[in-house]
């Protein structure tokens, strides 16, 4: 659990760092990269909770 806590903080972290880059230089690819960070995250929650998930299924049967 303490690694995920981690990658999350570091995701966060990352994304802020990206987003104000983007207000300071006006470059778009720190908004492409923070929406790419974003958007792996959002899958690896997605796929953590379909884990989960079915491990509560396995364990019921």
């Amino acid at each position: 659990m303490l690694l995920l806590r981690l990658v999350g903080i570091l995701a966060l972290i990352s994304i802020g760092v990206s987003l104000a880059l983007y207000v300071v230089t006006r470059d778009r690819r720190y908004l492409r990269l923070a929406w790419r960070i974003f958007l792996v995250m959002l899958a690896f929650v997605l796929l953590l909770m379909a884990f989960y998930a079915a491990e509560r299924l396995l364990l019921v049967v």
